[in-house]
């Protein structure tokens, strides 16, 4: 699985804060490593600078001194809907008139046929769901014509916002204005920073895809956005609105926020993300104890949930698998050859370690079963007697609309098989995952709705596609 995209959003009167986004996206990087940018205003005009690859990649010191002003947004992506091409890259910017307004999105649309249809646009002339978005406010700031206002903005998206289906946390801005806004399900995530006054700036307000992003520039958390929430900054601060009909209203956060998607230091319902991780191997270890000589943690993800499998077992937690932590994001590659070699440069087996042991080993999930066939196979080629595989989420079996890049269904290792088949075909002396249920206990966030489509194939929005919910068997 590839990352969400990432969103940072700043407006600190008196400060130039180019450097500032620049730490924010830093920050956020997890979250998507295809593209970067940022879109900078001094209350008079927007300024867009944006490049494929990291954020270190895209900006430098030169770059960052020509940004000036003290209201910006910026977004780090990696493309679920669109090609993953620098003129996908975002903010995605439109000129209206004398109206300017600036787009960063996470997310995924599900609705984009039939807004296309609206607009008797062709189908796919759009380059992506953000696009198509800040096309649709275009349009509706121009049908005002004369009449738009300071807040065109904000009026254009009280009348696009409805129209929209599927998962979306935007930040935007246009000359004077900061504006956030979470979905009616809340299906990813987007918090509010304070950054408290001092002798030479007023104070301001940040807003990011995740916490850290607030803690690297000095801001402290104030909340979390509510889903279906609109929060409008501006030089008199933040005020909410709720653009959507209270029947639209159901908070469905992606589970696999908690599981894989978001930083372990980050808070999400007040709590931090690592001790969830730890809590899901305790409960992995209660529901598929196995008897072994020592448990490994896939890194970086599958870590936290290896500490806890082994505190709550008793089995000894050790080092398995060491990771080079500078070969890039190579899962995302596009060939099953090329993931198979990709995992050899990434992982490789202590094996002084496993040598003659029986080895737990714990990872976040299983998806297409490539890396995971090709770890065990590594630790069984490095001497392991036994590899017992425990996953802290429970089988992948259906695709994500909402923003995750997942394969089809036919390319999802838990639609095809069950535990002892995945087993058999991983090379693994036996697999099992954490339940729905014990996911919900070790998160601990009662009275939480939660997105778990992907794990149950219930989707609360409609969704492009039919899907057959029969099991899918393997072919040759």
């Amino acid at each position: 699985m590839k990352e969400a995209c990432g969103v940072f959003g700043i407006y600190a009167p008196g400060v130039d804060v180019a450097h500032l986004v620049f730490d924010g996206l830093f920050a956020l990087q997890h979250r998507g490593q295809e593209s970067a940018g940022m879109a900078v205003s001094d209350g008079t005009e927007i300024v867009v600078s944006k490049e494929m690859g990291l954020v270190t990649s895209a900006f430098d010191g030169r770059k960052l001194a020509a940004l000036t002003g003290h209201l910006a947004l910026g977004h780090v992506r990696y493309s679920t809907g669109g090609a993953s091409t620098w003129q996908n890259a975002q903010p995605v910017y439109r000129s209206v008139g004398d109206q300017g307004f600036a787009l960063g999105h996470n997310g995924n649309l599900t609705n984009v046929a039939e807004l296309e249809a609206e607009q008797n646009m062709l189908p796919g002339i759009s380059s992506s769901d953000s696009d198509l978005v800040a096309e649709l406010l275009a349009l509706t700031i121009a049908g005002e014509g004369e009449l738009a206002s300071t807040n065109a903005l904000e009026e254009a998206l009280r009348v696009v916002l409805p129209r929209l289906w599927g998962a979306y946390s935007f930040g935007l801005i246009d000359t004077q204005h900061l504006i956030a806004v979470r979905d009616p399900n809340g299906f990813r995530p987007l918090c509010l920073g304070r950054l408290e006054p001092s002798e030479t700036s007023p104070g301001g307000w940040v807003i990011a895809s995740e916490s850290p992003a607030l803690d690297i520039v000095g801001a402290s958390f104030v909340r979390e956005l509510e889903p279906g929430e609109m929060v409008i900054i501006d030089d008199s601060g933040p005020r909410s609105v709720f653009p959507f009909p209270e029947s639209r209203i159901d908070p469905r956060l992606c589970v696999f926020e908690f599981v894989y998607f978001a930083r372990p230091d980050t808070k999400l319902f007040g709590k931090e993300i690592h001790a969830a991780r730890h809590r899901m191997g305790q409960q992995l270890a209660a529901e598929s104890m196995v008897d072994a000589d020592i448990v490994l943690g896939v890194p970086d993800s599958g870590v936290p949930a290896a500490e806890g499998f082994a505190e709550a077992s008793g089995i000894p937690f050790g080092q398995g698998l060491v990771k080079n932590r500078y070969i890039g994001r190579t899962f995302i590659a596009p060939t099953h050859q090329a993931r198979v070699d990709a995992v050899r440069r990434k992982l490789n087996p202590l094996r002084e370690s496993v040598e003659g042991k029986r080895l737990v080993v714990v990872d976040d999930s299983v998806v297409r079963g490539t890396t995971t066939g090709q770890i065990v196979r590594m630790l069984k080629e490095a001497g392991a007697l036994e590899v017992h595989l425990r996953i802290s989420s429970p089988p992948f079996a259906w695709p994500c609309f909402y923003g995750i890049d997942t394969p089809s269904r036919d390319e999802l290792l838990a639609a095809r098989m069950d535990a002892s088949e995945m087993a058999e075909f991983l090379g693994a002396d036996s697999v099992a995952f954490l339940s729905l249920e014990g996911l919900a206990k070790a998160i601990d966030a009662d009275g939480a709705g939660f997105c778990s489509a992907c794990l149950t194939g219930s989707y609360p929005t409609p969704v492009p596609v039919k899907i057959s919910s029969d099991r899918i068997l393997a072919t040759s």
